[in-house]
């Protein structure tokens, strides 16, 4: 990783836990940003006891090296932050998420969380979601063939992940990901979330529109600029 991305991504993460106390209920999110926020939690609380749900093997593995105690999802379930990462963050704080391969999980966890505070470093400042990341989609593996050229015809690059063995790409769910890369970037990210969840075999679709509260954006100096949603309709 670039030493100053992840100065940045550092920076944010350490932000993000100066606000939490201990005993709260914590939704763990995934990825390179979400795991310094891991370390972050642990450095600042050590021995301390948190309410955490992880959203993918990987962060809970993490958590657990480092101390945190990790249980799975509840029926009656809600939490008081969750900090998770994000693939971009647009003008209205809408989000494309999904690049760990956990979007799912991460939604879910969202929407049973009081507040979503985001951290990135610059570069995943976009005007519009699908400039600089591609979209994932989560789909049943039987679909995937089917969805993938459905999904190409309506003008999208569509790229199933691979592992680094070739293999397909498999979430902590059995499913695997379509990675799409629209032809402009989305000016309706509404239309388009409608539209891909409507097909039959998709599970889920890595526009997070709405969710996030607070966005803490991590620069290589160290300081962190903080943005906040403003009221208005969700998608999710």
């Amino acid at each position: 990783m670039d030493p100053a991305l992840e100065r940045a991504k550092t920076a944010a993460a350490r932000r993000a836990v100066e606000d939490v106390r201990p005993g709260e209920r914590l939704a763990l999110g995934t990825g390179s940003t979400a795991a310094e926020a891991v370390r972050a939690l642990a450095a600042r609380f050590p021995g301390v006891s948190f309410d955490c749900v992880a959203s993918s093997t990987a962060t809970e593995e993490l958590a657990r090296s480092l101390g945190i105690v990790v249980r799975g999802l509840r029926a009656d379930d809600r939490f008081d932050r969750m900090i998770d990462g994000a693939d971009e963050v647009d003008d209205e704080l809408n989000l494309t998420k999904g690049g760990g391969g956990a979007l799912l999980r991460e939604k879910l966890l969202a929407e049973h969380s009081a507040e979503v505070i985001i951290l990135v470093d610059p570069t995943k400042l976009v005007r519009h979601l699908g400039e600089r990341a591609p979209i994932p989609v989560e789909v049943v593996p039987f679909a995937r063939a089917s969805l993938e050229r459905a999904i190409a015809r309506d003008g999208f690059s569509v790229h199933a992940r691979r592992r680094d063995d070739g293999r397909p790409y498999l979430t902590d769910n059995g499913n695997e990901i379509l990675d799409l890369v629209p032809a402009t970037p989305l000016h309706d990210p509404v239309k388009t979330l409608t539209s891909l969840r409507a097909r039959t075999g998709v599970v889920e679709v890595g526009l997070f529109l709405g969710l996030a509260d607070r966005v803490l954006i991590g620069f290589p100096d160290g300081h962190v600029e903080e943005r906040r949603r403003r009221p208005g309709p969700t998608a999710h």
